[in-house]
């Protein structure tokens, strides 16, 4: 039986060679209003770190924690960090999405690029513990009608979330976790030959704004 793990290392060589993912994380990343530099930020299932180094790049963190599953995933984010991470602020972990081992409350943004479908609804409640009052949530999910994954990949789909159909449906996600003010955008095929829409997500953790911290 292919386990997480064992089916990310695999896919690790290859991953940056889709712009899907890309584009995603740095559409996440455009997206928030951080109001100020964040301190800390938590990109979960990073992969090939392509979300941290959107975070890096657009939101000026102080601190970028980037946990995946896979270490081959993170051999290549290491390797790539050379030149987009000079002076060391991304800390690259290999660990579960769940629990995150992030201390209660410390997070001021969490980000999820192309992976919640694979982490599941257990996943959503994690990130409300490690965020902040006030802090920010950024992930993406696929369409439904677009999401065709392998046999491969499809068995290691969790049963307690659903891809959604509909913007409401990307919206019910965030709100039925208890966030507060959640956003939603369909994000258009990168790929036309490769119909493949995406839901993008933001949204805020109960509590005070980000502009009073």
């Amino acid at each position: 039986m292919t386990t997480p793990r064992l089916a990310f290392d695999a896919a690790a060589d290859d991953y940056d060679a889709d712009p899907h993912h890309g584009v995603i994380a740095d559409r996440l990343v455009d997206g928030l209003n951080p109001r100020r530099d964040p301190g800390l930020v938590v990109d979960v299932a990073t992969g090939t770190g392509v979300a941290a180094f959107a975070a890096l790049r657009g939101l000026r963190p102080g601190r970028v924690v980037a946990v995946d599953i896979s270490p081959r995933m993170l051999d290549v984010a290491r390797a790539t960090a050379v030149e987009q991470d000079p002076d060391g602020r991304i800390e690259w972990r290999v660990g579960a999405a769940v629990p995150l081992g992030i201390d209660d409350g410390s997070a001021d943004v969490v980000i999820c690029a192309s992976s919640l479908h694979f982490l599941g609804g257990a996943a959503l409640p994690e990130w409300r513990r490690v965020l902040r009052p006030g802090g920010q949530v950024a992930f993406s999910i696929p369409m439904a009608a677009d999401f065709h994954p392998s046999p491969q990949f499809r068995a290691l789909l969790p049963d307690d979330l659903t891809v959604p159909a509909d913007a409401d449906a990307a919206l019910a996600i965030a709100r039925d976790s208890g966030f507060v003010a959640p956003r939603v955008e369909l994000t258009p095929p990168v790929a036309p030959d490769r119909p493949r829409r995406a839901f993008l997500v933001w949204a805020q953790s109960p509590g005070r704004d980000a502009a009073d911290r």
